[in-house]
């Protein structure tokens, strides 16, 4: 009687802790290495699609955003293909949903930023330009180390191409981006950040952290640009009534 209640209480406060999951931690990683090996060499080239957008981003030519933005569809298109699709689905169904989502964020990256242009970057200071750095530094070189040193072996952990790394480094591209910026592009890459951070206590990847980190720079640079927008908005509102006063 006493035991049991104990096993109760127990499985009560895992359940309460931890989400339900359709599959083990180790299912998990072995998908990563299906993955890693049957793509080689692609991380090579989203490593360097990573480093052309960076490139571009430091000229900040207003042409260069188009290109930007159809690196970072290509992306979001290749994780929902290629991974969720693919490799995901094989272990969990909702990697269906979790696609599908992905994609629609590909096309609209590719609507808003590729043919109606409306998304620049310029490489900044300030808070917005280090949030930035570190987010792409963080995705491309701390993530994967931090991996290493929690044991996550090359090829069952998750590399560059992959939903988290590349979800903060969309995030990290995006804190440069030339006012005003369309909020909707945030919206997928927020959904996975609180989706995908689950899996920073529940399968121990704790490197995923990162992804809240992420979220939060990325809802308050919205917060900021809102607030920027509304006082410009004041400003003209106001200025015709104020030069009749003076004058």
């Amino acid at each position: 009687m006493h035991e049991g209640a104990n096993v109760s209480f127990v499985a009560m406060g895992t359940i309460g802790l931890r989400p339900a999951m359709p599959f083990t931690a180790q299912q998990f990683f072995e998908v990563f290495g299906r993955y890693n090996v049957a793509v080689w060499p692609a991380q090579v080239v989203l490593n360097a699609f990573a480093g052309l957008a960076i490139l571009l981003v430091s000229r900040g030519r207003p042409s260069d955003g188009r290109w930007v933005c159809a690196i970072l569809a290509a992306l979001w298109a290749w994780m929902a293909v290629a991974y969720h699709f693919a490799f995901f689905a094989a272990i969990n169904p909702a990697a269906w949903v979790f696609g599908g989502v992905f994609l629609i964020g590909a096309i609209w990256l590719a609507w808003v930023g590729c043919v109606q242009g409306r998304l620049q970057f310029r490489a900044s200071g300030g808070w917005r330009g280090w949030s930035g750095a570190a987010l792409i530094l963080f995705s491309l070189l701390v993530y994967p180390a931090l991996g290493w040193v929690l044991g996550h072996r090359y090829p069952a952990s998750p590399s560059f191409g992959l939903p988290c790394p590349t979800t903060i480094f969309t995030m990290g591209l995006l804190m440069f981006a030339r006012a005003p910026v369309p909020w909707s592009v945030y919206v997928v890459p927020l959904l996975w950040a609180a989706v995908g951070s689950t899996a920073a206590v529940t399968l121990g990847v704790y490197q995923d952290l990162g992804l809240l980190a992420a979220g939060a720079l990325a809802l308050l640079l919205l917060l900021r640009l809102k607030s920027d927008g509304e006082a410009v908005s004041r400003r003209v509102a106001q200025g015709p009534s104020s030069r009749s006063g003076r004058s």
